[in-house]
């Protein structure tokens, strides 16, 4: 219903050199990116998605007729949805390092001819807003309406605030942090390893070897999709059910929710690369935008312009609404414009995803004052 209906995924190579902050620089990259609804004359109504750890361009609408799922946020975006398509243009890219078209592991290194693999540089949050700017330059947009993400997503739009303050009006934070906990960083470093155990994982040389270190990407995914879900979420959708109906006294699969952690890894390792899992969580560590503010968040935000919408939801433990809070505070100690929703869900930290009748409001009455 209010779909955006079929759509492609575009590709563009930029012709411009990119400064990483690992010190590395990228002559040319490519980034692929999927629009939905129209550019008005006035160049005024571009929202940015961007997208979280495992998410791509395909953020809305269908490949084919033949596709089961939409894209990972269709509840958002479409008509008459949040993030309209009958009044915005909307643009969803692929983040650099990514696996779905954008410059990353998978894709040749034009000075040997060859995958990168683990060659690939490792990026940042503020690497991928650079390269966003790029973007937003080859489609000749030089303000977004606004830049819209959750969870690392979220992580972008802050960083797009303080490194483009002129370049956006809205900001809209949703489950998000200023920086992982010590938590958050163990959860990631543990998925890296499980990775790097695979016996298939060849150094990140997996692709010369035909190979894919499967098992330790399922490991990664299960491990991480525990932490995206809440506990009244696992009991309210799982239980101690049983899938025979009985104890079969073995390791194999018994209880649903084994069930279901194997095929969200085994459907996760189809569609996902693992070089460039290493990557993204690491640019997920890495992300402290008060790091070059002397630790100081409020100093970090004292340039921005943007107004600020933050969402967070009473039942995300990985990104409480506690770090939420802390964005909040920080900006109205920079005397910045904004304004703080918790919505009461009980789904975990995918609650961002989802279609909560509250949350949906919010962003809908939100967008609707949007001025274009």
């Amino acid at each position: 219903m209010n779909s955006v209906g079929l759509v492609e995924s575009q590709f563009i190579t930029i012709k411009r050199s990119l400064d990483l902050d690992c010190g590395r620089t990228l002559p040319e990259f490519t980034l692929a990116y999927e629009t939905y609804g129209k550019l008005n004359p006035e160049r005024s109504n571009a929202l940015l998605i961007c997208h979280a750890l495992s998410g791509d361009q395909h953020a809305a609408g269908y490949h084919s007729t033949e596709d089961r799922k939409p894209g990972w946020w269709d509840n958002c975006i479409g008509p008459g949805k949040p993030f309209d398509t009958d009044r915005f243009f909307v643009v969803a890219p692929n983040n650099l390092g990514g696996c779905k078209g954008s410059s990353g592991p998978a894709s040749v290194n034009p000075e040997t001819g060859k995958q990168y693999g683990p060659d690939f540089p490792l990026v940042t949050v503020h690497d991928w807003v650079v390269s966003q700017s790029y973007l937003a330059d080859e489609l000749g947009i030089e303000q977004w309406a606004a830049v819209i993400g959750g969870s690392l997503g979220g992580m972008q739009v802050m960083q797009w605030a303080i490194d483009f303050p002129d370049r956006l009006r809205q900001a809209v934070v949703i489950a998000a942090a200023p920086k992982l906990t010590a938590q958050n960083i163990a959860f990631n470093e543990v998925a890296r390893q499980a990775i790097f155990s695979d016996p298939d994982f060849h150094q990140g040389h997996y692709y010369e070897h035909n190979t894919t270190p499967r098992q330790g990407l399922m490991l990664a995914r299960m491990l991480g999709h525990i932490t995206y879900l809440s506990d009244h979420a696992m009991r309210e959708k799982f239980g101690r059910d049983l899938r025979e109906g009985k104890l079969n006294f073995g390791f194999d699969v018994e209880f649903q929710v084994e069930s279901y952690l194997r095929y969200q890894g085994k459907s996760f390792v189809d569609r996902f690369d693992a070089n460039t899992y290493l990557i993204m969580t690491k640019a997920l560590d890495y992300f402290d935008p008060a790091l070059n503010w002397d630790d100081d968040l409020p100093r970090a935000f004292q340039n921005t312009s943007a107004e600020f919408l933050v969402i967070s939801f009473t039942g995300d433990w990985r990104f409480s609404p506690a770090r939420s809070r802390e964005i909040v505070r920080a900006l109205i100690a920079a005397k910045k414009k904004v304004s703080y929703v918790e919505i009461d869900a009980d789904l975990g930290h995918d609650a961002f995803l989802t279609a909560i009748p509250e949350y949906h409001s919010v962003l809908q009455s939100y967008m609707h004052t949007l001025q274009i």
